[in-house]
This record gives structure tokens, sequence and C-alpha cells, in this order.
């Protein structure tokens, strides 16, 4: 595909690695796929959003155990916020899954980030669910999440439900399935065109 005479960047495959708040290893994403910036939405590109998508991606658990993802997915990085987002294209609709963590970091072709337990979900309907709170408060006390930290993920939270109220960036449906439809329609005429 051009744009203005120049061919366009392609997709990049990038890993996404989740650890703890002792920089112990949580969870990996070993296969996905980085959005380049001239396909993304000009809000998102305003935001400085990195987006990226996968789908029947192996994920590793800490303790080794793999499996694939069930449903296709795309993660949002927003720069300084204390939370992350991944919409899950899923049959009813798009469900976003946002978990309470540190900024992304971002090195190469991987995103990093301190996953703190406590996750928000908005189902297809746009009802909001909590969960994992007794694993946020267990660790709380294990890994002793010091004042400044908890503030930090509170203000994230109160930030995260502001942009689920409104649908503010990421949270809109039909960008997350044109993302997803245009990605896989370019890996497909990817691998047509291999010798």
């Amino acid at each position: 595909m051009e744009q203005n005479g120049t061919e366009r960047s392609d997709y990049r495959r990038g890993i996404i690695k989740s650890f703890k708040h002792d920089g112990s290893l949580h969870r990996i994403w070993l296969e996905n796929w980085l959005v380049p910036a001239e396909r993304l939405h000009p809000d998102h590109v305003k935001a400085s959003l990195q987006v990226l998508l996968n789908e029947g991606t192996p994920i590793r658990e800490a303790d080794g155990r793999t499996w694939i993802s069930r449903v296709p997915a795309a993660a949002f990085f927003l720069p300084g916020e204390w939370f992350n987002v991944v919409a899950l294209l899923e049959e009813r609709g798009v469900r976003y899954y946002c978990n309470a963590a540190s900024p992304y970091y971002h090195y190469r072709d991987v995103w990093t980030y301190i996953d703190y337990d406590l996750d928000l979900v908005m189902h297809p309907d746009g009802s909001l669910q909590e969960l994992d709170r007794d694993e946020f408060n267990r660790h709380r006390a294990e890994y002793r999440y010091d004042a400044k930290v908890l503030s930090r993920i509170e203000w994230g939270l109160g930030r995260l439900r502001n942009r689920m109220a409104g649908r503010s960036v990421p949270f809109g449906d039909e960008l997350v399935r044109r993302y997803y439809e245009d990605w896989k329609s370019t890996m497909t005429q990817r691998r047509r065109d291999r010798p």
C-alpha cells in the first residue's frame, strides 16, 4: 500500500511482558503486531497511543505454562497512564479488559509494565465489573506497595473510569474492529505475495 508515493510502514512483530511489583515475571504475550503510526486514527496519534494486535498468540505464564489466546485482541498503551487496555473481539461484541498497571516501557520490540492485579472490565453492554480486589490486597501486603504507588494506582483507576464513562480514547468498538480487519487483510495479502 502506498501513501503520498511512498510505501507505508508495515506491521512490526513485538512481545508484551508483564511483571509483578518485585520485578518477577508475571506473563508474556509472545506474538503481537504493532499498528504503524500512519494506520492509526488521528485521535490515537494525538494521544501517542501504541496499539498491538494479536490472534491465537501463545501466552507464557511465570511458571512456564503456555496457552493460546482464544479471541483476537488489541492492546492499547497510553504514555504516562497507570493502566492499559486490552480490547477483546468476542462474538457478542468488544469487551475491554483494563489492567491497573505502571506506565508501559517500550524498547525495540518489547513492551513491558508492572501489573497491579486490579482490573476493570467493560462488557459489550457497557456494564462495568471490578476484578481481583482480593489479589490486589494480598499483593499490596506481600510486595509492600508504598503510599506513592497506591496513590498512583487509585489516580490511574479514576482516570480509567472517566475514559470508560465518556467512551474516550481508546474505547471505540468500530476503531478496534477496523484495526483488526486492516491487520488481518494485510497479513493475508502478505502471505499471498510470498513466492
